[in-house]
């Protein structure tokens, strides 16, 4: 395929206007993709609390140990938008039935991995399933609930997000307790079952004709992994890391300039010309990378410079992801009365109100006013999500719902690396303040996106409220 031969139209099958699914096929199909996102946090969770006890087990250094989580990252980011076109494809039943396939095959692997080598290869087939159903997440969603339903579905895959983040570290903990480290894994290959059986009920959603683009797959491939490779290196190997980055800009530069002319491409320029879609995309990117920044910061700044105990932090760190899901519901509500750009600009800047009242504490804090912060940031990250999602998830056309839902999830991830990349930056330049320095940078990233929404909001590029 020629780089400046345009790919054939994608044509979606005639199929009429989805108003969602009846009841009771959109509860099955609902808990199908409620299962999925459950599989998907918790198995990052729990992998993240069992390293230092698979480290040992190994004989490998806690530094080594890293790659655990790493290679389950770098296969998702490497594989979603490849994974979302080829769903576009063949279809999303097809494609969520050999994500969780694909899942439940990686889980196997490294339930018997008694080396580093084969659970690193069980960790990237766990990835790569995981990137097969986690882009099809927004386009189940907008093909599952009717319209007036949809914030409220997107607010429900945000509430179990929040509850699977807080429960993760704490059922890897119980089970490593009673159990040894592999059945970290196997702990959620009966949650793969139901889900499989869910698969029944969702929606059927129009195929596209377009070819796959296979040199636009190995450049995504080189491009997102080389990223997150380098930016996981920038803090032991500055040089080597450099070099990676530089790669990566370059094979984004070829992946753009064959991706433009192309009708629907397999890296979603074309959504990227709608400006609700564009700056949706913008403002997620940046609040996930300062969440993340904040999230990885406030540990260190919590034990180092206010003095805390670890117990308390983990008390403490709870707060957050409960303020998200007491939000949510609220937030679909307001969703379907006002603009996602005044929603989401309101959340922006709950949410850096949480973080600046964080960085501004004083030394030594009373554990409610900490407390209050880290609830607040919680719930300014979480009102922001549900309106910011519908707003992206309604901008663009229905046949590239695949293409949309993996962009968003691109995004997340993207954000979270950048996020990390900071912290990291940030310790490098100093041990003792690097905690506070990254607090800061996520504060002001912050503060740029409660700027984007203002200018979106007086330029009214908003989705129309349903």
């Amino acid at each position: 395929m020629n780089a400046n031969e345009p790919v054939t139209p994608a044509s979606p099958s005639s199929a009429p206007k989805p108003c969602g699914l009846p009841a009771p096929a959109r509860y099955w199909a609902a808990l199908g993709v409620l299962l999925a996102i459950s599989i998907t946090v918790l198995d990052a969770g729990i992998a993240n609390i069992a390293l230092p006890t698979i480290a040992n087990d190994l004989g490998i250094l806690p530094s080594t140990s890293i790659w655990i989580v790493n290679a389950y990252t770098i296969s998702i980011i490497a594989t979603l938008l490849p994974f979302s076109a080829v769903a576009e494809r063949i279809g999303f039943t097809l494609m969520y039935r050999i994500g969780i396939s694909v899942f439940i095959a990686g889980a196997i692997v490294c339930s018997m991995a008694d080396s580093l080598g084969l659970l690193l290869l069980g960790r990237i087939i766990q990835g790569m399933g995981s990137s097969s159903v986690m882009c099809l997440f927004g386009g189940m969603v907008r093909n599952i609930y009717p319209p007036h339903k949809l914030a409220a579905g997107i607010s429900l895959n945000a509430m179990t997000v929040g509850l699977m983040a807080v429960l993760s570290p704490s059922i890897g903990a119980f089970i490593i307790t009673i159990a040894p480290w592999k059945w970290i894994f196997i702990f959620t290959i009966p949650f793969c079952l139901v889900a499989l059986y869910a698969a029944r009920f969702l929606p059927l959603i129009p195929k596209i004709s377009a070819p796959f683009d296979y040199i636009s797959a190995v450049l995504n491939m080189l491009t997102f992994g080389l990223f997150i490779w380098a930016l996981d290196e920038s803090g032991n190997k500055p040089v080597i890391a450099g070099i990676g980055l530089l790669l990566s800009l370059f094979f984004a530069i070829l992946l753009i300039r064959r991706s433009a002319p192309q009708t629907a491409p397999l890296v979603p320029i074309d959504l990227f010309r709608i400006p609700t879609f564009r700056y949706a995309i913008m403002v997620s990117a940046l609040t996930f990378m300062a969440a993340t920044a904040a999230m990885l910061a406030l540990p260190f700044y919590f034990q180092n410079v206010l003095g805390l105990p670890l117990a308390t932090v983990g008390i403490l760190f709870s707060t957050w992801p409960i303020g998200s899901i007491v939000i949510a519901p609220l937030a679909a509500r307001l969703s379907a009365r006002f603009p996602a750009s005044l929603l989401s600009g309101i959340g922006a800047a709950i949410m850096f109100i949480g973080l600046g009242g964080l960085l501004l504490l004083p030394n030594p804090s009373p554990l409610t006013l900490i407390s209050l912060y880290m609830f607040l940031t919680g719930m300014g990250f979480g009102f922001f999500q549900t309106p910011n999602n519908k707003a992206m998830l309604l901008s663009t056309p229905i046949h590239r719902s695949s293409a949309t839902g993996g962009a968003q999830a691109t995004t997340r991830l993207f954000g979270q690396g950048v996020g990390a990349a900071i912290v990291a930056l940030c310790f490098s330049v100093s041990q003792n303040e690097g905690a506070i320095y990254a607090l800061a940078a996520s504060v002001v990233v912050t503060i740029i996106a409660v700027l984007i929404n203002l200018i979106r909001f007086f330029k009214k590029l908003d989705t129309a409220v349903i």
